[in-house]
């Protein structure tokens, strides 16, 4: 893509690996990616790695973003269709979801915006119901913030964020496993990526 855009700040979704941060501009995060984008003085932008991301920004600002063509594995299953039919078995039920999803889901939800973002909507709006299109441990996360508001939760689970277990990261600590060793170079390139994103 650098070669075909070659004067186009690239922005980088910040849980990518070290190569890639290390080609990009800067990393965001699904909360502060707008801010970020915007951040560039650019008139056109390169947003990778997901495509959805990129478009539920691309709604919100007058910046031409090119987006990259991947997905989230879990967040690109919700549709409309499965906020049409939770609305149904759950009446009055609010949905939130995560930028992440297609903007089809988006613009039939109540809320979009990142994990914390929903928290806080959730915090400061109180439904007595609702229900998050995203990763279902993320919904997790978010019930045990708000006991008192009734979370239904469709579920998809991502099998990536299954692997981490609290076990397996003892066994790691302690045994020292794992060893991740990254050029220097490579992590030169991805920490400026990283540091640029949080100077903002």
């Amino acid at each position: 893509m650098r070669e075909r855009y070659p004067d186009v700040p690239i922005v980088t979704y910040v849980n990518t690996s070290a190569a890639v941060k290390a080609e990009s501009d800067i990393c965001c995060t699904s909360g502060n990616a707008l801010g970020v984008v915007e951040s560039l003085g650019a008139p056109r932008v390169i947003m990778l790695p997901d495509e959805y991301l990129a478009r539920n920004i691309a709604a919100q600002t007058k910046i031409e973003i090119v987006a990259w063509k991947g997905h989230c594995e879990v967040h690109e299953r919700f549709t409309p269709a499965d906020i049409r039919e939770l609305r149904e078995a759950h009446p009055g039920v609010t949905v939130l979801a995560h930028p992440e999803c297609q903007p089809e889901v988006v613009a039939v939800a109540d809320f979009a915006g990142s994990t914390a973002a929903m928290s806080d909507y959730v915090g400061r709006h109180k439904p007595a119901r609702v229900v998050l299109m995203t990763e279902c441990s993320m919904s997790d996360n978010v019930a045990v913030e708000h006991p008192e508001v009734d979370f239904v939760r469709p579920c998809n689970l991502c099998p990536h964020m299954k692997r981490i277990a609290l076990a397996n990261i003892r066994l790691a600590l302690e045994e020292n496993r794992h060893i991740i060793t990254i050029d220097p170079v490579v992590a030169e390139g991805a920490r400026l990526a990283v540091e640029r994103m949080l100077a903002i």
